[in-house]
């Protein structure tokens, strides 16, 4: 009976653990039947999110950009700094044995019978009768001076300047004006050429024809006010490789303060003429003539060479070397038309400074040297003897005057005009120095110190 009862509930559980079999599995399987719903889509803030991410990703990218191009720079020259081109130097001037260095000392030179000297000095003049020469001998001198001009021409460059406007028509139009140029320098990056500015200061663009024919874009450097001359520059990279071998700088080592000079041949190229590439023998007739402007002077140089009065171009010796910056805008109402130039010497520390981009001090002095006679009878000490001062110039508002004699600047202590022109050179424009003068008194020239602030010359 037991074991009856024991089976009945062993069946009863048995089907009661396959009910609930049943019913687990049917809970299990019930969702594959079941329909999933989605759901529905925001378009306005779909669209509102899509344009925030991308207006979020334009300021990302613009930010990006911006960074690296500041960055950029300063991360590349702080990994690979770039260094500084080294500044124009202009060699200095060539030394020239005058004609009096070449005589021999007279304590040295044993005294010849005097009829022996006769008989020399009329070998000499025998020797001088047979010497003729013929149009072969012309042709040779004038080939020996024609290698001069050509090797010197290969500094010589040509500058045009353009101007763009517009007519009464309201046409544009395009006007240009020429002028030669000289090749002073050349350094690692650029290529500096001296030119008469005066003729290119309202061009817009500068082009630069080679002695070649190539043709280059010129930038301005510097110019100067008192000889209207300029420096401007080409840089190399715009340079064909030909070109760059086919030109030279200039040998400006010459001297235009020989005493020696009056009476030498010379050589004008550029434009003597007034047209490009022309090319003009002569003579130096005169060099001591002196053009006194505000804070410097400079010699002029006269020629016997008939040319144009708007010429322009270089005056080289014949070693090639220039010796003078062509130049007719000084010459007297009678020699109009007799080309002349400024003298390299004076103004080769000039062309240094424009080269290289610097600012120059400006005093606003004229002035001359004190004479031996001056000293000597009138008592004027010597110095730089101020003539003239220009009106509101820093000389003015400091004090300075007309008759005083400026006898140190700064450190240099000056002793002609010629010191004082050089020590401004040294100076910077805005520069605080003091200024000693000897200032002429009732009965004495005295003593004065003045602290004066030196000002720009533009």
């Amino acid at each position: 009976m037991e074991d009856k009862d024991r089976n009945t509930d062993m069946e009863k559980k048995t089907e009661s653990e396959a009910e609930n079999g049943n019913v687990a599995e049917k809970t299990d399987t019930d969702f594959i039947t079941e329909k999933i719903k989605q759901r529905p889509v925001n378009k306005k803030k779909l669209l509102r999110r899509t344009l925030i991410t991308a207006a979020m990703a334009a300021v990302f990218g613009l930010v990006a950009c911006l960074t690296f191009l500041l960055l950029e720079p300063v991360i590349s020259n702080w990994l690979y700094p770039e260094e500084e081109p080294a500044p124009v130097e202009l060699p200095a001037e060539t030394e020239e044995m005058l004609p009096e260095d070449m005589l021999v000392d007279d304590s040295e030179m044993v005294p010849e019978p005097e009829q022996e000297v006769q008989l020399q000095d009329e070998q000499i003049e025998q020797m001088l009768n047979r010497i003729s020469l013929g149009a072969e001998d012309y042709a040779a001198m004038y080939a020996a001076l024609a290698e001069v001009a050509r090797n010197a021409a290969r500094s010589v460059v040509t500058v045009t300047g353009s101007v763009s406007n517009v007519d009464w028509f309201n046409d544009p139009y395009e006007s240009s004006d020429q002028t030669s140029g000289v090749i002073v320098a050349k350094s690692e990056r650029e290529i500096f050429i001296l030119v008469n500015y005066e003729m290119l200061k309202d061009a817009d663009s500068l082009m630069i024809t080679f002695c070649n024919g190539d043709k280059v874009q010129a930038r301005f450097c510097k110019s100067d006010v008192n000889t209207g001359l300029a420096v401007i520059s080409v840089t190399e990279t715009d340079v064909k490789k030909e070109t760059l071998e086919a030109v030279t700088a200039a040998d400006l080592t010459g001297s235009s303060v020989n005493s020696s000079l009056p009476g030498s041949p010379v050589v004008a190229l550029g434009s003597p003429m007034g047209n490009s590439d022309s090319v003009c023998y002569g003579i130096i007739t005169s060099y001591n003539t002196t053009l006194n402007m505000v804070d410097a002077y400079y010699k002029l140089l006269t020629t016997d060479i008939y040319g144009s009065k708007n010429a322009s171009g270089i005056l080289v010796n014949m070693k090639g070397q220039v010796i003078g910056i062509l130049n007719n805008n000084y010459n007297s109402d009678d020699m109009k038309n007799l080309v002349s130039a400024i003298g390299i010497t004076q103004l080769r520390r000039i062309i240094e400074q424009m080269s290289n981009g610097k600012d120059q001090a400006y005093l606003g002095t004229y002035g001359t040297d004190v004479t031996i006679e001056a000293n000597q009878k009138l008592g004027v000490p010597y110095g730089a003897y101020i003539t003239e001062i220009e009106m509101d110039s820093p000389a003015m508002v400091a004090g300075i005057q007309s008759g005083d004699v400026i006898t140190g600047i700064g450190e240099k202590e000056i002793n002609i005009y010629s010191d004082l022109v050089n020590a401004l050179m040294e100076l910077k424009p805005e520069q605080t120095v003091e200024v000693r003068l000897m200032r002429q008194g009732p009965d004495e020239y005295v003593p004065m110190e003045i602290n004066m602030t030196l000002g720009n010359r533009k």
